[in-house]
């Protein structure tokens, strides 16, 4: 398949060569295409989690995490996917208090606590969470089951097994109001299930009934605050609050919806444990919630559950127990001062040229929880290629990888950049980003 080059793109513009094209590599060019209708995204899954295989070999092959960081140009960057490597620093630094043994005899039975709603919630985790939630307050735990799943995409699809109502002509419908996550359309319609299906962007849903609107805040993929935008009798509500944490934006108050989701990989970065937990106010809810999951996997990990209560149980320690921590910063604080450099060295690089331009964020705000003023800094950038159509395809011909606006229900024009990747890979991208505006400044 025929690449396309700078020059295709962006016709008018005028490039400065900044570095010779690989030679030893052949380029993976895969169209990853999506058409937007009124009521459904088609998706071509198998090709974009081919595109992150691939270019993840390409950066094992070629050494991108070296402890030196020279950019040459030509090793692959991948900035796709939100793998929270960045936090990997903090807990090499405590590695000897987040380390736990797990006996041979422990965690044998499927059950851990048979008077729960979600019976295979380990109490260890349960504590664990609502602990950290009462440290950061950014949710209200009493009055709220907690469900816990393997990441939040398994709570995904049991709360929208448990809000459906069953017995309806045809599927109900799920939107979010665009850019939305760009894995709700894929996940929601990956088992083509007779109860719910896409329904595509939140501001362009017209219909009567049921639905269901997911709100995500501070949203995936541009970090801005949301509410609900459809607002009709029949509606039910879904709120990801995967990055309402004092890292990514101020702690303004304690959420206290319905159904809330959360997830361990954008809280503390362990994204490997595959854990997540929903606090859920209905318990009827709560328990459709939990059968899902024990149909599709019989419970949760508890070795994952023990593990991910011994990390948040540090964090908390970090904030309310600081003389013990030797000198290392509170888990938030640290991650904070790595978000807040990183968005620094970004903006000052786009501000550099015209190629491109980021969103502006809201007004600063006081967060409750570390008493700072700041906008949001969001765990993903949001990125517009003013001079270019297709701007994934425009990274492309640099080895970056990010992710085409298209799959987040906008235009081509947008990418998405991950901003919690490992610093040796940041500081790489950042010094292609400078050599890329550079090369087309005049």
């Amino acid at each position: 398949m025929k690449r396309n080059n700078a020059q295709s793109n962006c016709p008018n513009l005028q490039k400065k060569p900044i570095g010779s094209s690989m030679k030893h590599f052949i380029v993976l060019s895969v169209a990853v295409s999506c058409m937007l209708s009124l009521n459904q995204f088609s998706w071509n899954i198998e090709q974009m989690y081919e595109i992150n295989r691939m270019v993840s070999l390409k950066e094992a092959k070629m050494g991108v995490a070296s402890s030196q960081v020279v950019d040459d140009g030509k090793t692959p960057i991948n900035l796709d996917h939100g793998d929270p490597t960045m936090y990997e620093e903090y807990w090499h630094l405590v590695s000897e208090k987040t380390t736990i043994v797990i006996p041979g005899n422990q965690g044998i039975s499927y059950f851990s606590d048979v008077g729960n709603v979600c019976w295979f919630l380990e109490p260890q985790f349960a504590r664990a969470v609502t602990r950290l939630h009462e440290v950061v307050g950014n949710a209200i735990t009493e009055g709220y089951h907690i469900v816990v799943g393997t990441g939040s995409s398994q709570l995904y699809q049991a709360a929208l097994y448990a809000l459906t109502p069953h017995g309806l002509l045809e599927p109900i419908d799920v939107v979010s109001e665009a850019p939305f996550y760009s894995s709700y359309p894929l996940i929601t319609d990956f088992l083509e299930s007779g109860l719910y299906r896409w329904g595509g962007d939140a501001y362009k849903y017209d219909k009567d009934g049921p639905y269901i609107e997911i709100v995500t805040t501070p949203n995936n993929p541009d970090g801005l605050t949301r509410w609900p935008v459809v607002n009709r009798s029949g509606g039910m509500l879904i709120y990801d609050l995967a990055y309402y944490w004092p890292q990514y934006t101020p702690i303004t108050s304690p959420a206290n919806h319905d159904i809330m989701l959360f997830t361990v990989s954008k809280c503390s970065g362990h994204a490997g444990s595959r854990i997540g937990w929903a606090l859920v106010k209905d318990e009827a809810i709560a328990r459709k919630m939990t059968k899902y999951i024990e149909i599709s996997t019989i419970g949760v990990s508890k070795d994952s559950q023990i593990r991910a209560a011994k990390v948040f149980d540090v964090i908390s320690d970090s904030h309310e127990h600081k003389g013990s921590f030797d000198g290392i910063s509170p888990f938030f604080d640290h991650s904070y001062d790595q978000m807040t450099r990183r968005w620094q060295q970004l903006r000052e690089a786009v501000s550099n040229g015209t190629l491109f331009s980021l969103p502006d964020f809201p007004p600063s705000a006081l967060c409750t929880f570390s008493g700072r003023t700041f906008a949001p800094i969001s765990a993903f950038a949001w990125l517009k290629c003013e001079r270019v159509e297709h701007c994934a395809n425009f990274f492309k011909q640099y080895n970056i990888y990010v992710r085409d606006g298209s799959f987040f229900g906008t235009s081509s024009n947008f990418v998405r950049i991950s901003m919690l990747d490992r610093p040796e890979k940041f500081e790489m991208f950042i010094q292609r980003l400078m050599s890329i505006i550079n090369s087309f400044s005049t």
